[in-house]
């Protein structure tokens, strides 16, 4: 949090989720797999807690864990954005002050929000005494009396949120983003074909973020390539794991099926050969960890391997469905996706694979 906050101000996440409200009969097992997810994310926090008050995940943690916390759900995929939190009781003077109290930290931390404000209430509890309009009309008359800024309610520089539910009430003045989508675990199980380049570890993101849990496995063939580069895997394998975007990463060596393929096959077959091998191993290994699919970086012809014509072939050598999340996209927007979460300066380490 900005230091020019109030100590404790906030003292929970607030978080919501998107796609799962188009779900019907079965939108509590992914509610339910969110919250698992969750739990997992934040499981090491020193004061970590789960409510799930109707249609909300609210956290919390000790105030020095709250920074850390953030950051872990913020990576939680499945949810759409979060707000920090200030818990007043359900009373109308207390909504009131701790709106001015969150206000304040606002225009503190950011002088420009002076121009304009709003209040939006949501009550989902009906029984308190004040109705939605009553409360953000009382909460924006304090602000305007004490820091003089003007309302806006058609383009605010800063709404100042108020929520009422039965998990309890809240008040915020900022949204942030999470990746949104859906829960891991909550369309089944992929194994990916990992590499050290810029494209596996952004298809292992998307394909997580629709769902999928992934396991990874990477072809190891030294002496072609050093260890160095399996330490960068293993690196990018960390970084997709803090978005719950992996968990095992399976090693085999490549080395003598290289070689093999050499000695036996024209050189300009040589690289669909080995992605032909490295499909069939990655298909028995699936069968072995249980995926129902394989999950690869490849796009659509940016290298001669990957031509429609070219990836049929090594796609027949699988049983599996295999998913390319990235078939459409352009090397930019690969880099551009790559340096948002986090793995393109890993995966331009210079060492080759």
């Amino acid at each position: 949090m900005s230091e020019a906050l109030p100590p404790r101000l906030y003292t929970a996440l607030l978080c919501r989720f998107g796609e799962l409200f188009l779900k019907s009969g079965n939108r509590q097992q992914f509610e339910h797999q969110l919250e698992r997810n969750i739990r997992r994310a934040i499981k090491d926090i020193p004061g970590a807690t789960l409510t799930s008050p109707h249609g909300r995940i609210v956290v919390r943690s000790a105030p020095e864990a709250f920074d850390d916390l953030e950051t872990r759900v913020r990576k939680v995929f499945g949810l759409v954005s979060v707000s920090p939190v200030a818990c007043p009781p359900t009373e109308l003077e207390a909504i009131v002050q701790t709106g001015l109290r969150v206000a304040e930290a606002a225009v503190t931390a950011n002088p420009a929000l002076r121009r304009s404000f709003k209040v939006q209430t949501n009550r989902a509890v009906k029984t308190f005494e004040h109705r939605s309009y009553t409360i953000s009309c009382a909460v924006a008359d304090r602000i305007i009396e004490r820091l003089g800024i003007p309302v806006d309610v058609r383009t605010p520089a800063f709404t100042v949120g108020v929520e009422l539910s039965k998990g309890g009430t809240f008040v915020f003045a900022e949204t942030r983003a999470a990746p949104g989508g859906l829960p891991v675990g909550s369309a089944g199980k992929g194994l990916l074909l990992l590499s050290g380049g810029i494209d596996s570890p952004v298809a292992a993101y998307l394909a997580a973020k629709r769902g999928l849990s992934l396991e990874g496995v990477y072809f190891h063939s030294p002496p072609f390539v050093g260890e160095k580069t399996l330490d960068k895997v293993l690196s990018l394998a960390r970084v997709l794991h803090d978005w719950n975007a992996m968990g095992l990463v399976w090693v085999v060596p490549f080395t003598k099926v290289q070689e093999r393929i050499r000695e036996s096959c024209r050189a300009d077959l040589a690289v669909v050969l080995y992605r032909r091998m490295m499909m069939r191993i990655a298909d028995r290994l699936a069968d072995r960890v249980k995926a129902d699919a394989l999950v690869t970086g490849e796009t659509l012809s940016q290298v001669a391997s990957q031509t429609v014509r070219n990836m049929g072939t090594i796609e027949a050598a699988a049983k599996h469905l295999v998913l390319r999340p990235l078939l459409t996209f352009d090397k930019v927007e690969t880099i551009e996706m790559a340096r948002r979460i986090g793995t393109f300066d890993l995966s331009t380490l210079p060492y080759d694979d």
